[in-house]
């Protein structure tokens, strides 16, 4: 009894001290005091329950987890089912969090809070959506802000993910935060101008919260704020402004935030800036994307893209078993999705492998028939690019959900005359205007009423019109003339090839038509044209007409007269010219030019000039000195001395001279050489 006694005394001490220590935050000796406790009663409920908050207090979620899963016999899901999810969740195991939430036999706030939160990662907006709905309905304490927070990124998942228009909630953008979901729901919206605002006002908002705490540096401040200077740069970079985008992604990747996800967006976001350009700056930044926790921080359509942009930088590099291996894996990740097949041909294609490349798009054809239009719009492009233009044509024609739009009918046209297959491009336009008139009877229910054609429908009339009228099918142009005139009979243009059309083939029927056409007095337009030839645009200025004097008459005789008598002047010939000598025909060219051309005799006292050292003299220079003749007597200077240079002369200084005799004297040695040895060393 009295050993039972100290036990109970010193589990009331250590109790003491738990509690002492959980109200300072010092968990770390509050989960020594809970230790003891269990060494005296290792099934103690509240002193398990209190270990395990201890230790995900202190981040071990590990540990924490194995408490629990230990003692399941004391612990139970009703004991201890919130502790347990949320080390479950925190360990991104939100499978199993989501399954013990739902097992909890009670339902209690903390644990419809953490269901937000899972349901939020699971990516499962509608469900998460209520759940925050419901809990703000019912709750009044301080969290209010922080669930309607939540509530707005939901509502921003949805907009950007799913492109779903988002509801106004009513929520007051007090917050930075609240400001930041708002701009990201106006992005999925493609209302970029308006999310500029939004992220600017959050900036603001964020820079007062945090300017009031004196222990915020300015650095704090640019961390917090990374987030939205991103989603900025963001925007930048889908109006175009792909510099400026660039800039400020390199500036947040300087401030190196310790947020993983934040990071691999922003290094994903500039890898599709380079694109096959500045590739050893991807390989750089393709490592961020690599870090450790980035799959736990992304929606799974972000990191879809992240592997997309790895695929494709592998095929940029020349990387071909790496881009297969990527994109092979994506496509077992996502077998109906577009991008890993289109990726595999585009490598194959690099390889100059066509034909697979076709092959690999036609059985994914086969087996998405959803996605086979893409598809084949791909494998079209391939055929032009092999110069197959009919096979191409045959796959675009394939395609039925697209074989009225505008857009497929002008491309077919094209390409079928640049083949010269006009029967095939007239029947384009025959499918197209018979899909219309099939799906206008549709619409009105077999009403006999007359109904007017869509302006996509006359506008394919008409374009197939022309094209008969063009490639002269005059008769085939005539009916559906005469459908475009019926629908707007005041339509004089179309009037006008009508009766074009018939006179070639019926022209009594264009008399007839003739008769329609508008008189010449109400197609009269009031038009001065004084004013227009004399306008600054006109090329031609008719002069005006005016009665004439009898004096002006004679000078404009005089002048004609004149004008008649001048001759065209003949060309000048040279001063020697001679009528009987042959002209040189090659006189035009340059004398170099000349077939006779043999070069310049070499000449004693030319070789002289301009020859020898810089600032030498030779004794022919002060013969050609003219100056030196009209002011003094004649003199030449001795081998070996200097002559006098004047201050106004630009002959380099005498340290830049070699004496005046050197030239001659080697000269003449190498003349001696010459004559004596004829071998050489």
């Amino acid at each position: 009894k009295m050993a039972a006694a100290a036990g109970a005394a010193a589990a009331a001490g250590l109790w003491s001290e738990v509690n002492r220590c959980g109200q300072n935050g010092d968990f770390t000796r509050a989960l020594k005091s809970v230790n003891k406790i269990l060494q005296i009663n290792k099934d103690d409920v509240t002193a398990l329950q209190c270990k395990v908050v201890c230790l995900i207090q202190n981040g071990n979620f590990k540990e924490a987890l194995g408490v629990i899963n230990t003692h399941t016999k004391v612990l139970t899901s009703d004991v201890i089912a919130f502790e347990k999810a949320y080390c479950e969740y925190r360990l991104n195991r939100i499978e199993s969090a989501l399954k013990t939430i739902q097992s909890a036999s009670q339902q209690t706030d903390k644990l419809k809070e953490l269901y937000g939160q899972v349901l939020y990662r699971l990516e499962r907006y509608d469900d998460c959506l209520a759940a925050y709905r419901d809990l703000i309905r019912n709750s009044q304490d301080e969290y209010e802000e922080e669930r309607k927070t939540n509530l707005s990124a939901v509502v921003a998942a949805q907009s950007t993910w799913e492109k779903v228009v988002p509801e106004d909630l009513g929520l007051r953008e007090a917050t930075y935060e609240l400001c930041y979901n708002s701009a990201c729901a106006l992005i999925g919206q493609g209302k970029l101008n308006e999310a500029m605002k939004k992220l600017q006002k959050a900036e603001e908002l964020c820079r007062q919260s945090l300017s009031e705490d004196s222990d915020v540096t300015e650095e704090d401040i640019e961390a917090e704020l990374a987030i939205i200077h991103g989603q900025m740069a963001y925007i930048m970079q889908l109006q175009g402004r792909t510099e400026d985008a660039l800039q400020l992604y390199n500036q947040i990747i300087k401030l190196k935030p310790t947020d993983v996800g934040l990071l691999a967006v922003i290094a994903n976001n500039i890898i599709t800036i380079n694109k096959d350009q500045n590739v050893f700056d991807s390989k750089k930044k393709v490592k961020l994307t690599n870090a450790e926790g980035v799959e736990h921080k992304l929606s799974k359509k972000q990191l879809q893209a992240i592997e997309f942009n790895k695929a494709l930088l592998a095929m940029y590099t020349n990387q071909a078993d790496q881009c297969r291996k990527l994109s092979a894996s994506l496509q077992s990740q996502s077998p109906e999705h577009l991008l890993p097949v289109l990726i595999q041909a585009a490598q194959l294609c690099r390889e100059k492998q066509h034909a697979k490349a076709v092959g690999l798009l036609q059985d994914f054809a086969d087996q998405h028939p959803a996605n086979a239009a893409e598809i084949k719009l791909t494998m079209a492009q391939l055929k032009i690019a092999q110069g197959s233009v009919t096979k191409a044509c045959m796959i675009l024609r394939s395609i039925e959900e697209l074989q009225h739009k505008p857009g497929m009918v002008s491309a077919l046209v094209t390409m079928y005359s640049h083949e010269e297959d006009i029967d095939s491009a007239i029947e384009v336009f025959t499918q197209a205007i018979q899909w219309y008139q099939q799906h206008q009877a549709k619409t009105n229910h077999g009403c006999c009423v007359f109904q007017p054609k869509s302006p996509v429908h006359l506008s394919l009339i008409r374009e197939a019109a022309n094209f008969k009228l063009k490639h002269g099918r005059k008769k085939e142009a005539i009916s559906d003339l005469e459908e475009l005139w019926k629908q707007n009979p005041k339509d004089v243009h179309t009037l006008a090839q009508l009766i074009s059309a018939y006179s070639l083939v019926d022209p009594e029927k264009a008399k007839v038509l003739s008769k329609h056409l508008p008189s010449s007095d109400t197609m009269s337009l009031k038009v001065d044209v004084d004013a227009l030839e004399n306008s600054h645009g006109a090329t031609y200025v008719r002069k005006k007409a005016g009665k004439l004097t009898g004096d002006n008459q004679q000078k404009e005789q005089g002048q004609g007269e004149v004008k008649k008598k001048k001759k065209k002047k003949k060309g000048k010939l040279p001063k020697n010219y001679d009528p009987k000598v042959t002209p040189d025909p090659e006189r035009w060219l340059p004398m170099r030019e000349r077939s006779y051309y043999r070069g310049r005799k070499k000449g004693k006292k030319k070789d002289q000039v301009g020859k020898g050292t810089q600032g030498s003299t030779t004794t022919g220079s002060s013969e050609l000195d003219a100056s030196r003749n009209a002011s003094s007597p004649p003199t030449s200077p001795r081998p070996g001395s200097g002559a006098a240079v004047s201050a106004t002369s630009n002959v380099i200084p005498p340290r830049h001279q070699k004496p005046a005799g050197a030239p001659a004297t080697k000269k003449k040695q190498q003349q001696k050489k010459k004559k004596g040895a004829k071998g050489g060393w």
